[in-house]
């Protein structure tokens, strides 16, 4: 992956009727819970869903994919290339991704691929490698199509004049700092292991896509010239073009754009196939880790095989699903593990089957270990019942069927058609896909687990202690040794390449305003205000309850206190139990979710239309009649436990939990914003603590509710009064949380948490600044903000990362809590230039506006380039939703976002100027590093600001005297 980026909210979309079920009122507790709802059989989810698609094929191979989406004005435009991490040959792991990077870098008639994107409004503009693939993504107003089609163009055409050496040293240290970024978070080494155990030295699935540090280093120019010419030729590539585009107009653009590119080399089919094992084999790593992790993997078919639907089933039932066999058994029954996962992770040609265990601390790891493969081995025997393959199904093809909400990206439409063309042959290969899951049997999935689960089996475990082994030296084939011949030159100079066609770059058409859905406002008859956006788009309906709490709230209770009752919740109620509840969303294809914020404490809900009421209904029982019972309390606190243990082994985490204390002293933000509280508080946490929070907090007077979907309001307010209308506020006043208090003086400090060993140091810097309450009139500071470090094109990360090479990604965002905001800095860097870093972050910071004034490119990217990326921000119901409820948080109007084009053209450079002047200098700055202190410190001597340092928390297995702290200062 080149970029940095976040997971998309899961969605479903259907076009069925879902029969309604019994239902009590939530204002007081049902005798018994009622009959679980009926929901409609996936052949009905199935046959709703269509990507309707034309194909053409130019003549030099091209293959080109129209999906016709209106609801948007914007086209995904997404490019696939037959070539993965397992075409690499032995010496050239990692080079699909090293050129994945390289890619972005610029062709013969584009300098810069981001900057005219991103200034006509892409979002995202990113690519990524995986096995058998190397994919490109960019989601474009509609007038900037022949923009991006020009672009993608030109590098596959004409890419190699512009891959210099310098270039190829540049992206070769970023792609080994993404590589260290990986191998120093907890686990980080696992998947490595896992890869050798299934397959032999030289299988294209064994070895790691990030490669290894040593194929990385031997890399020449030549070499990536070769991997150019080899593989990225257009009869190598289909191009899915999906959104508000149709197939008449889109074949005269991508012929005038790629038509005359000739030809490549074909790729030569890959020979892999499922490996299975003559013995069982296993493994133990230790590592910086808070709980013992146990694995069972073994390979499987791939994607195009009759057993992957009726495996990825399987595995689901026996741990993707909340209500899983291996959840049932272990977490919630004998509570010998505090989280187990399941999956079939599927390419072209293999899967990863693996089923994951987190043993619960104290527990003995045998006793452990020997119940996991028990349930396992039960499983394989016994297979799953009916009803558990009618609610795998159900979630499995509800969670598919979500991405096709958005038209590019990742996971959209687009990747949707592409994918199935390039491994199939067929676009539409997800309707067979999803049909054959629809027609699976318990007899089909208990087949193919025991045709694949009962060969010999792969045991991974990493258990805590010192880590013993380094990322440094993993990736690769494994064959590494005194016979191999020595690596060619990475300095080597290549062979002089004739000139390319001078090619101009068309113009971007002019694109209108944001028009953002109407939104209805109602109050319910106990005063509870609700908002509605209506989208009829998919028959789906997105719904949050946020309460005027969040982990702030904290600061009136213990910490930890919110998130332990929000993850509580769905833990049981006075007539469900966790199990109950877990299976009535799987069958009616709903989702509830609870979390937290610094400002808000949400429950939400994703739901079918048609099924909303007795959704409602589950939901109401879930949020008002919590049960709280001291097992289901017991048990979450423990999984909470665990959680802080495993932010405080992950550099990141603890950097910014650690940053959030020394920025904010004794106001409510000083709490982690994580919310997980510390161990010693969470663990005094009792049912008794948790109710009382739950009465304080989760009251309608602190309620508000925003839904987005298709319904009416005529339609909804009848049902949310008969689900709520009984849920009356108590007498005593609501609580008030200090957001006014002081904050203490900003001083320039850096603080060093000591993590011997570390691959990378992680720098979190940041100040709080005064501002607060609603972000109207502090638009300015966001576009100065995008300048400094808000994106990939930022100064920040064009210094570390795109010139220097010394990190993989490094940003600066402004927080927007209701109170103090806070500027905040991160850099995962490189051990070695840890203190060259905080000197560079510091730079860039005080160039900025004295010595370096936006430049007329940046202010147009970033002002520009934002309003014509804002269509593209809103097509999913929760990215709606989210914008509502963030316009009442802060205080901002309805139509904010519909007026924001008009406010950022009024803004110009002296605005920009006086922003960053005013709340984006160094000054006051605390520096938190997270790094190996016998590397790091020699290279902080001379910065002109105190230094302390401390041992990072210790970790299970980890000597109590690694706690005990050392501070000096400069």
């Amino acid at each position: 992956m080149r970029h940095l980026t976040t997971a998309a909210l899961p969605a479903l979309a259907a076009a069925l009727a879902l029969s309604a079920c019994a239902q009590t009122t939530a204002s007081s507790p049902a005798s018994t819970p009622p009959p679980a709802a009926q929901a409609a059989l996936p052949k009905d989810l199935v046959a709703a869903v269509d990507i309707p698609f034309e194909k053409f094929t130019l003549a030099n191979g091209l293959t080109v994919i129209v999906h016709t989406d209106r609801k948007a004005p914007v086209v995904g435009v997404t490019t696939y290339y037959r070539v993965g991490s397992k075409h690499e040959p032995r010496g050239k792991t990692g080079f699909a991704h090293l050129y994945e990077h390289l890619f972005f870098g610029g062709s013969a008639n584009v300098p810069s691929f981001d900057i005219p994107l991103e200034a006509a409004g892409s979002t995202p503009t990113n690519g990524s490698t995986w096995y058998d693939r190397t994919n490109y993504v960019e989601t474009v107003p509609t007038g900037a199509l022949p923009l991006a089609l020009f672009m993608e163009a030109d590098r596959m055409g004409h890419l190699l004049p512009a891959v210099t050496q310098d270039k190829l040293d540049k992206q070769r240290g970023v792609v080994q700092n993404e590589k260290r970024q990986g191998d120093n978070e907890p686990y980080g080494l696992m998947s490595y292991a896992v890869g050798e155990g299934l397959f032999p030295v030289g299988h294209p699935y064994r070895h790691e896509t990030i490669g290894s540090m040593a194929d990385l280093d031997a890399a020449t120019l030549g070499d990536v010239r070769k991997w150019f010419t080899d593989h990225y030729g257009p009869n190598n590539v289909v191009l899915a073009l999906s959104g508000d585009i149709d197939a008449a107009t889109a074949r005269p653009m991508v012929e005038k754009y790629f038509g005359a590119i000739p030809r490549g080399p074909e790729v030569r089919p890959v020979q892999a196939a499922p490996v299975t094992l003559t013995a069982p084999s296993s493994r133990e790593m230790t590592d910086r880790v808070p709980v013992t992790r146990i694995t069972r993997n073994w390979s499987g078919p791939g994607l195009n095989d009759a057993d992957a639907p009726a495996l990825e089933i399987g595995l689901h039932v026996l741990g993707g699903l909340a209500s899983s066999r291996l959840d049932n058994a272990l977490v919630r029954g004998k509570e010998v593990a505090v989280s187990v996962t399941a999956s079939a992770q599927t390419f072209e040609q293999v899967s990863f089957l693996q089923a994951t265990m987190d043993v619960k601390p104290g527990v003995d790891r045998k006793q452990a270990e020997a119940a996991f493969d028990q349930v396992i081995a039960d499983y394989v025997q016994q297979g799953p019942n009916e009803d558990e393959v009618r609610r795998a199904v159900m979630s499995v093809i509800s969670g598919e069927i979500g991405g096709l909400e958005v038209v590019g990206g990742m996971g959209g439409k687009g990747a949707t058609l592409a994918e199935g063309e390039l491994y199939s042959n067929d676009p539409a290969k997800y309707k067979q896909d999803l049909a054959r899951m629809a027609a699976l049997t318990p007899a089909d999935v208990r087949t193919a687990l025991q045709r694949w689960l009962s060969r010999p089996v792969v045991s991974v475990a990493v258990v805590p202690g010192e880590r013993t082994e380094s990322g440094e030296t993993k990736g690769g084939w494994g064959d590494e040794d005194s016979t191999r011949p020595p690596p060619a030159d990475p300095k080597a100079p290549a062979a002089k390449l004739p000139p390319a066609p001078k090619l101009s770059e068309p113009p971007v058409a002019p694109i209108a305003d944001l028009d953002f859905p109407t939104v209805e406002h109602a109050t319910l008859s106990n005063g509870i205000p609700v908002a509605l956006a209506r989208r009829t788009a998919i028959p789906k309906v997105a719904l949050s309850i946020a309460f005027d709490a969040g982990f702030a709230a904290d600061s009136l209770d213990t910490p930890g206190t919110q998130a332990l009752m929000l993850a509580a919740l769905e833990e049981g109620t006075t007539t469900r139990d966790a199990t109950a509840i877990a299976e009535e969303q799987e069958r009616l294809g709903a989702s509830i979710s609870s979390g937290g914020s610094q400002d808000r404490s949400n429950v939400g809900l994703s739901a079918l239309t048609a099924n909303l009421a007795p959704s409602l209904a589950l939901l109401a029982d879930v949020v008002l009649h919590p049960a709280f019972r001291p097992a289901d309390v017991a048990r979450v606190r423990n999984q909470q436990l665990t959680a802080l243990q495993q932010v405080q082994a992950s550099p990141q985490a603890l950097a910014q939990r650690t940053l959030d204390g020394l920025v904010y002293g004794a106001h409510p933000y000083a709490l982690p914003s994580d919310g997980l509280g510390t161990p010693a508080a969470v663990a005094a946490l009792t049912p008794e603590a948790l109710r009382a929070a739950h009465a304080k907090w989760l009251r309608p007077d602190l309620a508000r509710i925003t839904v987005v979907g298709d319904i009416t309001m005529a339609q909804l307010k009848p049902m949310l009064e008969a689900t709520f209308s009984g849920w009356k506020a108590p007498a005593a006043p609501a609580p008030r949380k200090a957001l006014d208090a002081p904050l203490p003086v900003q001083q320039a400090r850096i603080v060093v948490l000591d993590r011997p060993a570390s691959p990378q140091s992680f720098i979190a810097a940041g100040r709080a600044l005064p501002i607060k309450g609603t972000t109207q009139g502090t638009e300015a500071l966001n576009l100065a903000n995008d300048v400094l470090g808000g994106g990939f094109l930022s100064r920040l990360n064009g210094d570390l990362r795109e010139d220097k090479g010394w990190s993989y990604g490094v940003y600066s965002a402004v927080s927007r809590p209701v109170g103090p905001r806070t500027l905040l800095v991160s850099a995962p860097v490189q051990t070695d230039k840890t203190g060259a870093s905080v000197k560079a972050i510091l730079a860039d910071m005080a160039a900025f506006p004295a010595k370096a004034p936006p430049t007329p490119v940046e202010l147009q990217r970033v002002t520009e380039g934002a309003i014509r990326g804002m269509p593209n921000s809103f097509q999913t119901n929760g990215s709606v939703l989210q914008a509502i409820e963030n316009n009442e948080r802060l205080g901002r109007p309805d139509d904010y976002y519909e007026t924001l084009a008009s406010t950022y053209r009024t803004i110009g450079s002296p605005a920009i100027e006086a922003a960053a002047r005013q709340y984006l200098q160094p000054d006051g700055m605390t520096i938190v590093i997270v790094g190996d202190r016998k590397a790091v410190e020699p290279q902080l001597k001379g910065l002109p600001m105190p230094i302390e340092y401390h041992a990072a928390p210790a970790l299970a297995g980890e000597s109590a005297a690694a706690t005990e702290t050392k501070d000096t200062s400069q």
